[in-house]
């Protein structure tokens, strides 16, 4: 089921001004005997804290050389615990291109990227918080929504819907291609012949990127140019995946095919080095 309207004090619309105010034993109380009817007596309080369903993103994240992040970037109400990934997936983003940049591998426009990407995905973040917030109001047409939407929760498509959008699963960049892998975010996965020793992960630990290579050969021969920057991993079946130092999927070939890998290694790692 999905939660009840629950709202302690005035209501958190109008509770901005008392954010950090500390939630009192007796505020609890009053709340909790005035939504359940019963007489509930909290005894103590170890900690309490306040949130409200405030929504506010910037425009853009960066500024010259003025770049946020996180909390900086983006603000929501906590519901599904989302704020946290989002943050640390803005980091992530952000990192390997400011390094690049600062190094005098890629030019400062490469951190215009950054907002292209990521700005999106924090949009949707604020839209389904705010749509759960609205799930919330106390009020009959809200209930009979609320009714509904448990409904579709509880069917296998909507368990899987509502679940990719709170864990971030769904996350995919718009890179120009068609290609259904690229854009998204890799997860872990085995390499070489020993899968038990060697996973996708394990090669991304010095921050290079990684081309996994399906194509016997001919995309590695490609991307050795580029071999400061790129490690080459053989894979046998399975599509070709040149994967970012954010694990984000930034091309990707079904086959032998190599077709765009060239501009791809241009686009993010720059000229070639060899």
């Amino acid at each position: 089921m999905l939660a009840k309207p629950f709202r302690i004090g005035d209501g958190q619309r109008r509770d901005h001004h008392r954010r950090g105010a500390p939630g009192t034993r007796e505020e609890i109380e009053t709340t909790l005997r005035r939504i359940s009817g019963a007489d509930v007596r909290v005894t103590a309080v170890k900690t309490a804290t306040r949130f409200t369903d405030n929504a506010r993103q910037a425009d853009r994240y960066r500024r010259g050389r003025v770049l946020l992040a996180g909390d900086a970037a983006h603000v929501h109400s906590p519901f599904g615990g989302q704020g946290l990934n989002l943050g640390l997936l803005d980091a992530v983003n952000l990192g390997w291109k400011l390094a690049a940049v600062v190094c005098d591998r890629m030019p400062e426009s490469l951190l215009d990227s950054y907002t292209e990407e990521r700005h999106p995905i924090a949009a949707r973040v604020l839209a389904n918080t705010r749509a759960q917030v609205a799930l919330m109001r106390p009020d009959v047409m809200t209930d009979a929504l609320r009714e509904i939407v448990a409904d579709l929760v509880s069917l296998d498509e909507g368990t899987r819907y509502f679940g990719e959008m709170i864990s971030g699963i769904r996350i995919r960049y718009d890179l120009g291609s068609d290609h259904p892998s690229a854009g998204r975010l890799s997860g872990n996965f085995a390499l070489g012949d020993d899968c038990a020793e060697t996973t996708l992960f394990d090669q991304m630990e010095d921050g290079r990127a990684v081309l996994v290579d399906a194509t016997d050969g001919a995309a590695s021969a490609i991307a050795a140019r580029w071999d400061i920057l790129v490690r080459c991993v053989p894979r046998r079946g399975g599509a070709s995946l040149l994967i970012r130092p954010d694990a984000c999927i930034a091309w990707a070939a079904d086959d032998a095919d190599t077709t765009g890998l060239d501009a791809a290694l241009t686009r993010w790692f720059g000229p070639a080095t060899q």
